[in-house]
């Protein structure tokens, strides 16, 4: 290239489509703009028409409040709008286009005509086209209802080397999809409508009220996410977060059902992923998404969001209240998920048929959700916990033994005596066969006194109080406690079950409360650890000093590239600290709060519980797997083990009858 160029300005036809560069990424690009001039227009039905994924035609149609014939050759000029008249407008924007961009991009790369009508009069309706930008649009008249159509040809016809990175049809129209699917869980109160190739796939009839609510959520992402999701609704402090989240046992091998808005707009935040990421943090399968449909409402003047051409990202004015409010409203729900209240049928009650106490619950509130744990298959995971029997999860930490989990555990009881022991609170594992005689006459002493002990209610003798879980009659292979309830028959399995209550037990003891690290023991270094660091990561410690001393790390800076690390908890004093506090900077430099100690802490305290839980194959009689199951009423998260496995399952009367061919 010449080097002696001068300064000019761009042709505003090249200009154009170097703005489309960023804007129109492919067809659903398009349909998302055009789509969000719709929801901008006040309309209350929008249809959305494809031809060859969009690549060919994509025509959107509203009935929202049109654009007047002296408006129409402004809209396609770039940089012209009529959402925002002055700065005051743009730092409280509240609608989803701003920026004067769309149209003119759009119409810079594609055959566009606009047709639209401010009247109620059809033969009111004014058209302008517009091809690749080659000339001025002109206005004619054209018979059109009230509202906007759209049409865009021939998408890329104009740039070659553009149009040569559209996929296939199917790779094109699956994003096309997506963008519509998420657009339509924007907005409840708008009918929608999608066809490809003149066929009809989604039509959406509008509605605010539950019931249409989670028709549309079971039409867009399936029955399965309705069965296995719990409603919430909180308000705290001008911010307000409503929508479903998924159990963990309902996760996925991807990250396609995760959808969070703000203020009705679709956003993709690194914040907002990392608070629900450590809300699923230790009840998630590994390798595994939570699914979610999230909605936060805030004051539009504390979010920004002009940071991206696409409005895909915003920027919270205080990220950490944000982030806060996101992780302890998730972390509450997901921990006081219980067995929930069933219909005679046995079937989830809809959202607007909540209990009359979560109803008026100014916190969370469950829509009656079907707590019921379904089977998933998981990679690598068979059936019965295989190494269950042995020495934990193979996670290489061998230093956690029977004898350290029993001298925890007494100090706990020490600290704690109103604890609510159980004939399961942790104790080593039972003698294998041919053990000592001292063991298996333990053992033999244990199975009489359950023999002995007397047999709780059933349901049927006091149906009046029968608890969620039920009542035990057998034990299966020494791994499974088969339970009967009201409803039909639940499979629980003592390990993973009882590994989760004294994970929680443990997490109570060493961090005090769950969403709080104050109760962390910390102790001072004989030798400090002298870290080389930026001026930025120096600057970090010092400002989040009082966020390092809650999580028991002392944190000193000895000069303007080095930080001396005085303190750590007790738990991790063999650990290596220069990696944990790097990652404890980046997480507080980022997202204003970091989870790196409790998280390394809780490692360590679920290889123990994992070693302090009933082992499979030990023999339990009723009274000890009675007890077992009204711990895991009263436990949080009891739904999932430690390492997000499911820890029980139920059958109804239904599906037993089902399966046996009853009644048919």
């Amino acid at each position: 290239m010449p080097d002696n160029r001068h300064i000019q300005i761009l042709d505003p036809r090249l200009a154009n489509q170097i703005a489309a560069g960023e804007v129109v990424e492919r067809p659903a690009s398009v349909v998302k703009e055009l789509v969000e001039n719709a929801i901008d227009a006040g309309s209350r039905r929008v249809e959305v028409e494809l031809e060859n994924g969009g690549a060919r035609l994509i025509r959107v149609r509203d009935d929202g409040s049109g654009i007047g014939e002296d408006d129409l050759p402004l809209a396609l000029s770039r940089h012209a709008t009529s959402k925002i008249l002055s700065l005051e407008e743009l730092e409280g924007v509240a609608s989803l286009g701003f920026r004067g961009e769309a149209l003119a991009s759009i119409s810079s790369v594609s055959r566009l005509e606009l047709t639209s009508n401010v009247d109620e009069d059809p033969r009111g309706g004014w058209r302008v086209v517009a091809e690749g930008r080659r000339m001025e649009p002109r206005v004619t008249p054209a018979p059109h209802p009230r509202g906007t159509s759209v049409t865009v040809r021939d998408l890329f016809f104009n740039t070659p080397a553009r149009r040569k990175f559209l996929r296939t049809e199917k790779t094109e129209f699956g994003h096309v999809e997506e963008a519509f699917r998420r657009q339509a869980l924007s907005r409840f109160d708008i009918g929608w409508t999608l066809r490809h190739n003149h066929k009809t796939l989604h039509q959406l009839p509008p509605g605010d009220d539950p019931v249409t609510r989670e028709r549309r959520l079971g039409a867009l992402l399936g029955k399965g996410f309705l069965e296995n999701a719990l409603h919430l609704d909180l308000e705290v402090g001008g911010l307000r977060l409503w929508g479903w989240v998924g159990l963990p046992t309902h996760s996925r091998a991807q990250a396609d059902q995760q959808y969070f808005f703000v203020n009705g707009r679709v956003v993709r935040d690194r914040l907002v992923a990392h608070a629900i990421r450590q809300a699923y943090r230790d009840v998630l399968f590994h390798g595994r998404h939570p699914v979610f449909v999230l909605y936060l409402e805030v004051d539009p003047r504390v979010v920004d969001v002009n940071v991206h051409p696409t409005k895909h990202e915003v920027r919270f004015r205080d990220g950490r209240m944000v982030h806060d409010f996101l992780f302890s409203s998730l972390h509450r729900a997901l921990a006081e998920a219980r067995p929930g209240e069933r219909d005679e049928a046995g079937e989830r009650q809809p959202e607007g048929q909540a209990g009359q106490e979560a109803a008026h619950d100014p916190g969370v509130r469950e829509a009656a959700p079907a707590w019921q744990q379904q089977p998933m298959a998981l990679p690598g995971h068979a059936a019965g916990h295989g190494g269950d029997s042995g020495g934990g999860r193979g996670d290489g930490r061998e230093g956690v033994t029977p004898d350290r989990v029993r001298a925890f555990m007494e100090g706990y009881r020490a600290l704690h005596p109103e604890h609510e022991e159980t004939l399961l609170t942790p104790q080593p594992a039972a003698p294998a066969p041919g053990g000592s005689a001292a063991g298996v006459a333990l053992d033999e002493r244990r199975a009489a006194q359950s023999e002995r002990a007397p047999r709780p209610a059933m349901p049927e003798e006091d149906a009046t109080r029968a608890p969620p879980l039920g009542y035990a009659v057998a034990q299966l292979h020494g791994v499974y406690i088969l339970s009967q309830t009201e409803r039909g028959l639940v499979v629980v399995d003592m390990h993973a079950a009882h590994e989760r209550i004294v994970y929680e037990r443990m997490k109570a003891q060493v961090h005090g409360d769950a969403t709080d690290a104050t109760g962390l023991q910390a102790q001072p270094l004989l030798v400090p650890v002298s870290l080389a660091a930026s001026p930025a990561e120096v600057a970090t410690a010092e400002a989040e000093r009082e966020a390092f001393s809650r999580l028991g790390v002392e944190l000193d800076a000895a000069g303007p590239e080095t930080l001396l690390v005085r303190q750590v908890p007790v738990l991790l004093a063999d650990a290596d600290v220069e990696p944990l506090v790097r990652d404890m900077l980046a997480d507080l430099e980022r997202y204003g709060r970091s989870d790196r100690v409790e998280a390394r802490i809780n490692e360590l305290l679920a290889t123990m519980a994992c070693h302090g839980s009933v082992r499979a194959n030990r023999q339990l009689g009723l009274e000890e797997m009675n007890a077992l199951l009204r711990d895991m009423e009263r436990t949080e998260r009891s739904g999932q083990c430690n390492h997000g496995r499911p820890t029980w399952t139920e059958m109804s009367m239904k599906e037993l009858d089902r399966l046996f061919l009853r009644g048919q």
